[in-house]
């Protein structure tokens, strides 16, 4: 007999990406795979790549602890989507269901409670997001990334897993890296990557920082949609890239240090690839804080360099760089020791155990 399991998160890439790491593993396992999702949202556009995988699409709303308009038609909303996935489920009738959160997962999570279909969430930050703690009190399971958030959950519910990420990223090779980005195995190669949206002020501050930086170096800047430098083209030993898909794997592969955002599906692949890492957080007044704490939690166990936005100059980022790399073996012998780099075994066990 067949076995059955939905699917759900979304909002941002972060929340989809590491429900696509599990599917080819679900797949061989035996698993029959649908995904619930918003109408619109990344999460559909993204699993489009897997026509075997359903995708159906419900009403979201998001829950705010600040005042908007928008905070007195959310609720009804909510209260669609949660209807939606309801018919869906019973429709379906699957075995589990495996959130990796966003707003789209509450009322899936909640709607499949109520058929007594056990849940498992994951949660990527160090505290569990507002859509994580409505769907925490009635979830069999909930994974987590930090050992600091395992004492955040209750005991009999927490499993420390780390964060599936896609095995292909594992696959790359420097060869093809330096070859797109025409460069030479004459210099190591720094990696900067910002996130799905990029990041400005780090993109700023690594071109002002190049003229120095490309004495050792050379760079590839993964600085997100309409960010790239039309004057710095032809800048040699500096490659620029809007976003990255299939060749991604290649420049990881090929980078020997990376300068990234601290989110947590990044950091994650960053420590599943063990590669040597200077993170830079969004400050406080560009998020909830999460990115701060999970980037203290990778410096606090060796895995990483953390720098501040709001102190950071060309001049200190440089400084630090040369100390990763001439440092480099120190931290990749801390995230070889790393418990968190099995998340998709762990998972997996999971789910079938609680099946």
């Amino acid at each position: 007999m067949s076995k059955k399991i939905v699917l759900t998160g979304g909002g941002t890439a972060g929340h989809v990406t590491p429900n696509i790491a599990l599917i080819p593993h679900l797949k061989n396992a035996g698993f029959e795979i649908s995904y619930i999702g918003s109408y619109d949202g990344i999460e559909k556009k993204l699993i489009a790549d897997f026509p075997d995988v359903p995708y159906m699409g419900i009403a979201t709303g998001k829950f705010r602890r600040y005042f908007d308009v928008k905070n007195f038609t959310d609720p009804f909303r909510v209260i669609k989507g949660y209807t939606e996935a309801k018919r869906f489920l019973k429709k379906i009738s699957p075995d589990i269901v495996f959130s990796k959160g966003g707003f789209v997962s509450v009322p899936v999570v909640r709607a499949a409670a109520s058929l007594n279909i056990p849940c498992i969430i994951h949660e990527s930050d160090m505290t569990p997001g507002l859509a994580n703690k409505l769907c925490i009190p009635v979830a069999a399971k909930v994974c987590c990334n930090f050992p600091e958030t395992f004492q955040m959950l209750p005991k009999e519910k927490a499993v420390l897993t780390g964060t599936p990420i896609r095995e292909e990223l594992a696959s790359g090779s420097k060869q093809a890296g330096l070859s797109l980005c025409k460069f030479t195995d004459s210099k190591p190669v720094i990696m900067v990557i910002g996130g799905s949206l990029g990041a400005t002020h780090v993109n700023q501050l690594v071109r002002e920082a190049l003229p120095d930086l490309l004495n050792d170096f050379q760079v590839v800047h993964i600085c997100g949609k309409d960010k790239m430098d039309n004057l710095l083209l032809n800048t040699s030993g500096y490659k620029q890239f809007e976003y990255l898909k299939n060749e991604l794997k290649d420049v990881f592969a090929m980078a020997d240090i990376v300068i990234s955002r601290a989110g947590a599906n990044a950091i994650c692949e960053i420590l599943a690839l063990k590669k040597p890492n200077i993170l830079i957080p969004l400050p406080a007044n560009q998020s909830r804080g999460d990115q701060l704490l999970n980037a203290g939690s990778f410096e606090s166990q060796g895995y990483s360099i953390v720098l501040n936005e709001d102190d950071l100059t060309p001049s200190l980022l440089t400084e630090n760089v040369h100390e990763l790399y001439f440092t480099r073996q120190s931290y990749i012998d801390s995230m070889s020791s790393s418990p968190q780099g099995n998340a998709i075994e762990t998972i997996m066990n999971l789910i079938e155990n609680t099946l």
